[in-house]
């Protein structure tokens, strides 16, 4: 998997993620989550080249949406596949991470 970040401006991170997000990977984009620190108010997931995504992947997730959530900020994703939408669906973190 590659993630590649974009910074859209002061306060607000792009992260283009590709490839299988799993138990292999989730810990890197979980350090990378992190390594932004409270000047960040904002992360956008963009999804569009994501094919694949593990409990331990929404796990991740999850604990990020919390964090930022008690924090005041807000975690994004954008660009969903269908086969990672229905992932997200049968698990039922569809409506706890996808604000539409």
């Amino acid at each position: 998997m590659t993630i590649d970040h974009t910074r859209i401006d002061k306060s607000t991170v792009m992260f283009a993620l590709e490839g299988r997000l799993d138990t292999a990977n989730a810990p890197l984009l979980e350090r990378k989550l992190k390594q932004w620190g409270e000047d960040i108010t904002e992360i956008i997931l963009d999804f569009k080249d994501l094919e694949y995504i593990s409990s331990m992947g929404l796990r991740v997730l999850l604990q990020a949406k919390k964090t930022m959530k008690t924090e005041n900020r807000s975690l994004t994703i954008i660009q969903m596949r269908d086969s990672v939408r229905e992932v997200f669906e049968m698990t039922g973190f569809y409506s706890m991470l996808v604000d539409e």
